[in-house]
């Protein structure tokens, strides 16, 4: 089960087309997406009224959708506009229109109820709109539950063992400053933060400091239900108020993730990173872009693995750590947006 009356990524901007129909599969419902001839994206249910053809098959007829099995036409909100060779159309002779709205280069959906839908609701990622910053993003297909994926990136302490060759260097290490938790019911802030510490070689490399440099560092993830994980890494001259909030001497890059729910055991995962420096530079982008990538594949590969090991025993106990703490109040946090929706407990062992 997922939360509904929510906001979900459907597409990056790029991928939906003014005449070309693209398909997706979107928490386990049909969606067909286009662009209207204003421009405009259109998000109908992918299912003929008819006889359940898919529109995605079809063609855009101006600002219109023409099944390609009878020619029913259906125009952006959902309703039948044409039935060739018959005047009267009948009334339940619609499919299903989504909300959609267009922002921060992707492409976002409402699955729920329409009346409900709010787009002050969209969490911010303006980092992919902000002209001083540069980014590179793709989306992977995941076999698995997105909670999994959740998961995963609100557990930060799996770096060493598992980005040994990626992304090791950057995870924070235990210090005298302790992790913060910060949790309600619509956001978790879990800030890492280490003092006056060598620079990482993962800074050495990207923005060129001083190899001898002394840094106050961090990796600070905020996550939004249901499934929207933002991490911002950083390294700052030592002493000069970074962790009060002064940047002015300080490098940082965002790690931004969308996890849409294909089905219960698989999800599209939108994800860009981005730097606030060296942006004469694409290389750079580019290298930044491909150390996650490569880690992300290696996370992705576990995540199967998870998947089909839940598959196999749905019931299975798991044990929880301490650094599981921010992943299992996540699920806590879109359990309760399910129950609030259904009047139902979601089933725990699902993912």
């Amino acid at each position: 089960m997922y939360p509904k009356n929510t906001w979900y990524v459907a597409a990056w901007d790029h991928e939906v087309k003014r005449l070309h129909l693209m398909r997706r599969l979107l928490l386990g419902e049909p969606v067909v997406l286009y662009r209207a001839s204003d421009g405009s994206p259109v998000a109908l249910e992918d299912r003929c009224c008819h006889r359940h053809a898919q529109l995605s098959q079809g063609r855009v007829k101006g600002d219109t959708v023409e099944c390609a099995y009878h020619g029913l036409r259906f125009a952006p909100d959902g309703a039948c506009v044409r039935i060739p060779n018959q005047k009267q159309i009948p009334k339940t002779a619609c499919v299903r229109s989504y909300p959609v709205v267009e922002k921060y280069h992707w492409i976002w959906i409402w699955m729920g109820d329409p009346a409900l839908a709010d787009e002050s609701l969209i969490p911010d990622f303006g980092v992919m709109d902000h002209p001083e910053w540069n980014w590179r993003g793709e989306t992977l297909q995941v076999a698995g539950n997105y909670l999994l994926v959740v998961e995963n990136l609100m557990d930060l302490s799996h770096l060493p063992s598992l980005h040994d060759t990626t992304l090791a260097d950057t995870a924070i290490p235990e210090n005298d400053i302790p992790v913060e938790y910060k949790i309600d019911g619509t956001a978790i802030q879990v800030d890492r933060w280490v003092l006056d510490t060598p620079i990482p070689p993962y800074f050495r490399i990207l923005a060129d400091l001083d190899r001898d440099a002394r840094v106050d560092r961090w990796m600070n993830t905020t996550y939004t239900p249901p499934s929207f994980v933002r991490i911002d890494i950083g390294a700052a001259e030592a002493g000069s108020g970074a962790r009060d909030g002064d940047r002015s001497r300080a490098v940082t890059t965002w790690n931004l993730n969308a996890v849409t729910p294909e089905t219960a055991t698989s999800s599209h995962y939108f994800w860009a990173q981005a730097q606030d420096f060296a942006g004469d530079d694409p290389s750079i982008s580019e290298l930044d872009f491909s150390l996650v990538h490569k880690a992300f594949l290696e996370d992705l590969e576990v995540i199967r693995g998870q998947q089909e090991n839940i598959d196999l025993e749905p019931e299975a106990p798991r044990v929880d750590l301490a650094a599981d703490r921010a992943g299992v109040q996540a699920r806590r946090i879109v359990e309760r947006m399910i129950r609030s929706e259904t009047g139902s407990e979601p089933h725990r062992r699902s993912a």
